[in-house]
Order: structure tokens, then C-alpha cells, then sequence
């Protein structure tokens, strides 16, 4: 007999299914994804995306970059993707991964993940004047009514 213990239990399997099923369907081994992170990202990241002391907070934000050509570039040209030692593909695996575990709300249901030939092409020109790049698509984004902080 289910019992609302059994009914909970099942919900958070389906729940973990149902995003395993997500990470196959774009190709990423979720777990090789998050050691990258750890290893790479977390640093300054901190393991919930939450950004450290002058670090941009990443979680319920990321996905909003996207909605901005300039902000889908600036994800793979910032200093830690762009010169990272990941090769392309691996580093387009992180960034999917990045963002369906960080962008929460902010990640539209028709977002397009990286593909490996657009992370080769923009990681080429990393960026130099991060903080003020960051700064103007921020206002950019402000500005079409997203709610991004700081």
C-alpha cells in the first residue's frame, strides 16, 4: 500500500531520472561535467553557483546571458572558459552542464544548448575587460526587463 513516504520517495527518483534523461539527451556525462566544476569553476564559483567575494553569481542568473548574443559569447570568452584547459568539447559539456544545473528560472524552455564549433569559435577571443563587459550586458539585460543582481 503507497503511503505518502513511498509517494515522496517516488517523486524524487522520477526527479532524478527525468535529469539524467536531460543530460543524455545533450551528450553530458553529468558526472564528468560537475568534477570539471569542482576542479575549474568552484574556486570562485563556490560549489552552488552563488559566486564568491567579486565573483558573479551564477545561480537563477546564468540562463538570462543567453537571451543576448553578446551574453551567449561572453559565457565561453570570459578568462575561466575561454583559457581553460578543457578542450572544446569538454568545455561545451561543462557550459550545457552550467547551465541547467545553475540558470534555474533563468534558463528559457527553448534554450539552445553550446555546440562544440560555436565554443571553438568564441573561446579564440577571450575577453580582457571582463568587470566592464559584464557590467554593460548586465544593464542590457536589466534594461529588457530581466532581474539580474550582482
Amino acid at each position: 500500500m503507497f503511503n505518502r513516504y513511498w509517494l515522496l520517495a517516488l517523486a524524487c527518483l522520477s526527479g532524478g531520472l527525468f535529469a539524467g534523461d536531460h543530460y543524455a539527451e545533450l551528450g553530458i556525462n553529468a558526472a564528468r561535467a560537475k568534477f570539471n566544476y569542482q576542479m575549474l569553476c568552484q574556486g570562485c564559483h563556490i560549489p552552488s553557483g552563488e559566486g564568491g567575494a567579486g565573483v558573479p553569481n551564477m545561480k537563477d542568473q546564468v540562463g538570462y546571458f543567453l537571451h543576448l548574443p553578446a551574453g551567449r559569447e561572453y559565457l565561453v570568452r570570459v578568462p575561466g572558459s575561454a583559457n581553460s584547459a578543457l578542450n572544446d568539447e569538454r568545455l561545451t559539456e561543462l557550459l550545457n552542464w552550467g547551465l541547467l544545473e545553475f540558470g534555474g528560472d533563468s534558463l528559457a524552455a527553448d534554450w539552445q544548448p553550446y555546440s562544440v564549433a560555436e565554443v571553438s569559435a568564441a573561446r579564440q577571443q577571450p575577453l580582457y575587460e571582463v568587470l566592464e563587459h559584464r557590467r554593460l550586458l548586465a544593464d542590457a539585460l536589466r534594461a529588457q526587463g530581466y532581474p539580474l543582481t550582482d
